[in-house]
């Protein structure tokens, strides 16, 4: 089957590039705002002007045609002038991820530049010192400022590689775009959300994600204004401020970031959970400017969508995009007038609806191949997709997500979307973890919606013989999942999209194995967030450093003894002596209760029962080691040796073990170290 939407505007010449359409605004709205970050903005002329000296300087350092610039900074606004900056010197763009240095490390080995653009706080991070040429952008800031600020002399061609974008896995694939691709997404996705100069465009990923990427071009080139943090990256109350505050416009985000600006107070979870509820409530105030609200990076399920819809005021549109870094992030998009009518159990449906213009959309075998919008060869995108007979594309799961249990291979999108439909679950993953003695059982993993009115958040989540009942009759009986893992939230990689690698695995796999109903079944983990626990353990730290607080005038009498130290010394150090306390108290209270939880890291059993007594001792013997030392004579040599090898060579040692514990990668989701 294929599926094909032409476009009218492809039948463009060879020199049209993303820069010429920015260069026609600057010719045409030099004054307007083109870039606002917090109580500061650029014009089109002033950010035109600043590229032109910076793309002087990339030219005056040598930098070659094509020459693939690095560009690593937290600050957007100088960022979009690196990007813009190279494309005028006639070099290739990409951009870093500095949140996570360790993935800027990964994209640099995975594409190295010419040179790297970032600030001094940012090259710590990146530089491994291996000998990359690094432009400093604040400490050549008045060096870039003393060039020219006219165009710089004009790369040839345009057939050239203008980005090279990175995908968001665990680990980043380096992935070039051309001008020619770059300019035809940016087209593409003009025809379907009809950008115009009064537009201010607000991107919710980071700068690295091809959503930044390669999206600048959608307020760049069609005259509008692109919202920015003044320090990457955006906070959820700092997107609501900035749409009423800048009369944002166009917001392109994830389907977490699209609950977390819809919702209003529904509860802890909003704040990270992507289901939402599915009543209807008023419209926001904050969000009357919106026109427009985009949701991309990962399966929007019908429900989510009409549920988004229904916050939004009347008029305002809501597209799921289903897009690639591989086409500049264009594929296939759907919203919901596309619909021919009503539709039953939209939990279970997740809807990609028609191509872009000029994309176009092959299934063999059921496998999404996606041509992009300037022509080319169809990419298999190792996504599952279906025709339906409204002519909608309908996401079916990921290749790569198939799991193995009996001897039979699973696809667990369809199961998973029919979990989703009971109504105490906003969302839901499904598992193969070995059960008793190593055999893959199914297990499902449980995330409850955001509006869940139960509390603790989550304890209204079914358990296995509550949703075993549940699918009774809905799935195959070999379908149902041995055991259940209730979360607050499920785990999200940077790009948005749910990390089934980072499922933790249940506290005891053997009762996964188990049948459901059975005497000798236990519930599995049901790691469902942090409150009330921790709220209790650290009330019950407190009382028990109080408790400690008058326990050390009965051990060591006078060593808290302040009389005749001066104020304010004198409350300083008994400010230290209670937060000693209430160290002890809170290392005795974890001793007892804080090593349930840390099997859900997947560090393995050894390993987490180590560092768990090691953070127990790091927190405890901090109480008798002050207190003994206070007491003991600087010349006491014996006493003062007794003590530093009684706890300091311990104290070394838990932090060692800590460390390992930290730093430990986790095993694979399907495997057990018990």
């Amino acid at each position: 089957m294929t599926q094909g939407s032409e476009s009218v505007r492809f039948g463009k010449a060879a020199t049209d590039t993303v820069l010429h359409r920015f260069g026609q605004w600057v010719r045409d709205t030099p004054s307007a705002r083109a870039v606002i970050s917090g109580s500061e903005s650029l014009t089109y002329g002033k950010l035109d002007a600043r590229a032109n000296q910076l793309a002087h300087h990339l030219l005056d350092g040598g930098l070659p045609a094509g020459g693939l610039v690095a560009i690593g900074t937290d600050r957007q606004a100088e960022l979009l002038v690196a990007v813009l900056a190279v494309l005028k010197s006639g070099g290739t763009y990409t951009v870093l991820d500095v949140d996570v240095p360790r993935t800027g490390q990964q994209q640099l080995a995975a594409a190295p530049p010419f040179a790297l653009l970032t600030h001094a706080v940012h090259q710590a991070r990146l530089d491994d010192g291996s000998g990359l040429r690094v432009i400093r952008l604040g400490a050549e800031a008045a060096a870039i400022a003393d060039r020219p600020t006219g165009p710089p002399p004009a790369p040839s061609g345009s057939g050239r590689t203008a980005a090279v974008l990175f995908t968001g896995g665990a680990v980043p694939r380096a992935v070039p775009v051309s001008h020619a691709r770059l300019l035809a997404a940016h087209d593409s996705w003009a025809e379907v959300i009809r950008p115009t100069p009064e537009d201010r465009h607000l991107i919710t990923a980071g700068p690295a994600l091809t959503a930044f990427a390669a999206g600048w071009t959608r307020a760049l080139c069609s005259g509008g204004a692109l919202v920015v943090p003044e320090r990457a990256p955006w906070k959820p109350d700092k997107i609501r401020q900035a749409i009423d505050s800048d009369q944002v416009s166009v917001v392109h985000t994830d389907p977490v970031g699209a609950a977390r600006l819809l919702l209003r107070d529904p509860g802890p979870a909003a704040t990270t959970q992507p289901s939402v509820p599915r009543a209807r409530r008023e419209a926001d105030p904050e969000l009357r400017s919106l026109r427009l609200l985009t949701v991309t990076g990962a399966r929007f399920h019908l429900d989510e969508q009409a549920a988004l819809q229904d916050r939004l005021r009347t008029g305002v549109r809501l597209l799921n995009v289903y897009g690639l870094t591989e086409t500049a992030g264009t594929g296939a998009w759907f919203e919901l007038p596309q619909l021919p009518g009503p539709v039953d159990d939209p939990e279970r449906f997740s809807l990609i609806g028609t191509p872009f213009p000029g994309c176009r959309v092959d299934l063999r075998d059921g496998e999404v191949r996606l041509a992009p919008p300037d022509g080319g060869d169809a990419i298999p995108t190792g996504d599952l997709a279906r025709l339906r007979e409204d002519g909608l594309l309908e996401f079916g799961g990921r290749i790569r997500d198939r799991i193995t249990v009996d001897g039979r291979t699973l696809d667990p999108h369809p199961l998973e979307s029919v979990i989703r439909g009971h109504e105490g679950i906003g969302s839901a993953l499904v598992a193969a973890v070995p059960g008793f003695q190593g055999v893959p059982r199914l297990v499902a993993y449980v995330a409850p919606p955001p509006a869940d009115p139960s509390w603790p958040p989550g304890s209204g989540l079914p358990d296995v013989d509550e949703l075993r009942e549940y699918l009774a009759g809905r799935v195959p009986p070999e379908d149902r999942p041995r055991a259940v893992v209730r979360l607050r939230v499920l785990p999200r990689d940077r790009a948005g999209q749910e990390d089934r690698a980072a499922l933790p695995l249940p506290i005891t796999s053997a009762s996964a194995a188990q049948p459901a109903g059975s005497k000798s079944a236990r519930p599995a983990a049901r790691p469902i967030g942090p409150f009330p626990s921790l709220w209790a353990a650290a009330c019950g730290g407190v009382a028990a450093g109080f408790v400690g607080l008058i326990l050390t005038k009965v051990f060591w009498p006078g060593s808290t003894d302040l009389t005749g130290v001066p104020q304010p010394w004198a409350f300083l150090f008994f400010l230290l002596y209670l937060i000693e306390c209430v160290s002890f108290g809170i290392g005795l209270v974890f001793l007892f209760r804080g090593r349930a939880r840390m099997p859900l890291r997947g560090r393995g059993r050894r390993l987490t029962t180590a560092a768990h007594l090691a953070v127990a001792y790091l927190l405890m013997a901090w109480w008798p080691q002050d207190n003994l030392y206070r007491l003991a004579a600087k010349q006491d040599w014996p006493r003062q040796a007794a003590l530093v090898y009684t706890f300091n060579i311990p104290l070394m040692i838990a932090g060692v073990v800590v460390a390992a514990y930290v730093i430990a990668k986790p095993p694979k989701p399907f495997d057990v170290d018990d």
